[in-house]
């Protein structure tokens, strides 16, 4: 089978004859990958007409994937083995880990293997995988062997994976994060999230995250909101990862509202979550944070984590914003959530190795604090009895 590059980004570009691998898991997601039974999945060869997949019906000599409700399912309320039901309970000592990953948008001056090497090094159990021009990029020659790759180099390492969609100029070298759902040549961003979602169901991701971009001024505010829906409830047929929408400030969706709003729009589909970002909850919803986090508990496919302040959309290092994180941490924790939290920090890169090491060291202290925290309560508790 050969491998055919798309020369530039766009609708009618294709990548085909993709290498499949078997992905395995460590940790407590480690019948996700098995659940979705990779060892056939379609993948960059599912792109021969956009929209459509090349083999809509599993062959019978391999399994079927379950439904995407099942896999959201398991990521926000786990039932599997080895994976307790812990979304009734509110003491961190009886919830188990957090799962902490780092977003490969902090690695940007890294080659993607070396990155993936420093993440695991420093014990994170998962990586958010943004697709990028030096980072898995979709539409290099020779994509389908480098999926295949970094399948292995995962699996290798033992890291969960989630796939971002937030590159900058990846299909565009003129405009920031362009075209969008919402621009008139919004096929291109589409194609790209159709790629990203079949890489994601080849690496075994957790979720693809995406958001709605800016308005172009040019566009009237209701064309902006219906070119949205059509956009998501295209990839929603498309894609066979649980998709994680993100509320971005700035953009047509930035709040949790919004989100609704959207979720409503497409008539509540099971594959269509959230990706919060706990940054975005300080710097524009109204209530505290971890009331943030249990108001979308029940739709939690991915989270983003970082420190921000009340009106400024800068990500920051643990301990240089507003935020107190023990309570985030409890509030997650006691929301079924067993997804990846992942360190989100774009701007980092410059000294990618050190800040990742800080932050995975306070996001340790920072659950430690919040485990310390229920200990009083619950033997309060208990001595009520």
């Amino acid at each position: 089978m050969s491998e055919q590059a798309s020369p530039a980004p766009g609708p009618g570009a294709h990548i085909h004859g993709v290498v499949r691998r078997t992905p395995t898991r460590s940790g407590a997601l480690a019948g996700l990958a098995a659940l979705r039974g990779l060892a056939g999945l379609r993948g960059l060869a599912g792109l021969v007409t956009p929209g459509r997949r090349a083999d809509p019906a599993p062959p019978a000599d391999r399994p079927g994937r379950p439904a995407v409700r099942d896999l959201v399912e398991l990521v926000r309320s786990p039932r599997g083995e080895g994976l307790p039901d812990m979304s009734g309970t509110s003491n961190p000592e009886e919830m188990g880990g957090l799962r902490f990953g780092y977003g490969t948008n902090g690695f940007a001056n890294h080659r993607l293997e070396d990155a993936l090497g420093v993440i695991a090094s420093l014990g994170y159990e998962g990586v958010a995988l943004t697709l990028d021009q030096d980072h898995l990029d979709p539409y290099a020659p020779g994509a389908a062997r480098r999926v295949a790759a970094v399948a292995d180099r995962l699996r290798d390492l033992g890291l969960g994976v989630v796939v971002e969609t937030g590159a900058r100029y990846l299909l565009d070298p003129w405009r920031k994060h362009a075209p969008t759902l919402l621009h008139d040549e919004r096929e291109r961003r589409l194609d790209f999230l159709w790629r990203a979602a079949d890489i994601g169901a080849d690496l075994g991701a957790e979720a693809v995250s995406f958001w709605a971009g800016v308005r172009p001024e040019a566009v009237p505010p209701e064309v902006a909101w219906d070119r949205l829906v059509d956009g998501c409830a295209r990839l929603l047929e498309h894609s066979e990862v649980p998709l994680g929408f993100e509320p971005e400030p700035g953009m047509l969706v930035e709040t949790i509202a919004g989100w609704r709003r959207l979720y409503d729009a497409l008539g509540r589909p099971p594959g269509f979550g959230v990706t919060l970002d706990i940054g975005h909850c300080r710097c524009l919803e109204p209530g505290p944070v971890p009331e943030c986090v249990a108001s979308v508990a029940e739709h939690l496919v991915n989270v983003q984590i970082d420190d921000m302040r009340r009106g400024v959309h800068e990500h920051l290092e643990f301990g240089e914003g507003e935020i107190d994180f023990p309570p985030v941490l409890a509030a997650l924790a006691g929301s079924g959530y067993r997804g990846l939290v992942a360190v989100e920090l774009p701007r980092h890169s410059h000294a990618a190795p050190d800040v990742a090491a800080r932050s995975i060291a306070r996001l340790r202290a920072a659950w430690a604090a919040a485990r310390d925290a229920a200990r009083p309560e619950e033997a309060a508790r208990e001595g009520s009895r």
